[in-house]
């Protein structure tokens, strides 16, 4: 496997656990504030990411690559407010699939058409973890003034089903 490839495929592991600790840190945020239904979506949520972070793991190894774990920084803790808190992670979502951009461009330069491939999940992916971000956003935002709307909305993310054990979630 190329170097620069596999340097930058290790930094996107440590990016997706990150993501995985700042999803758990917001699920922490709304615990203590009583909102439990943003704070089981937000556990969901990390387990995704902690999937999208063994699925690159896999793939580097299975690649001959060595993979590369480093420190995670603890993420933020406190928000100013739900809708601050979601802002958060839209934000950090779009960090990510710029992140994923870079590593394509920079597989399909070093002709890593493997790498390129199993990119486009991520790509993909991204589309989706972006639109919901965005959705969850506006929605609070929407009635962020309104204890009423918000408690709506946690009791419709308590209804978000967890994933279902296959023991392939990372392939």
């Amino acid at each position: 496997m190329n170097a620069k490839v596999e340097k930058a495929l290790n930094e996107q592991i440590h990016a997706e656990f990150f993501s995985f600790y700042l999803y758990l840190s917001v699920a922490a945020y709304f615990t203590a504030h009583h909102l439990d239904g943003f704070a089981h979506w937000m556990r969901i949520q990390a387990q995704e990411e902690f999937g999208h972070a063994m699925k690159l793991f896999d793939y580097l190894a299975e690649r001959g690559g060595t993979v590369e774990l480093m420190a995670l920084d603890g993420p933020q803790k406190e928000w100013d407010s739900p809708s601050v808190a979601i802002e958060a992670v839209l934000n950090h979502e779009r960090h990510i699939s710029q992140r994923i951009n870079e590593i394509v461009d920079l597989a399909t330069a070093q002709n890593d058409h493997a790498t390129t491939v199993m990119l486009h999940w991520y790509v993909n992916e991204q589309v989706e973890e972006e639109a919901t971000a965005d959705t969850l956003f506006h929605q609070v935002k929407m009635v962020e003034d309104s204890p009423h709307g918000l408690l709506m909305i946690d009791r419709e993310l308590a209804g978000r089903p967890a994933p279902v054990a296959t023991g392939t979630e990372a392939q």
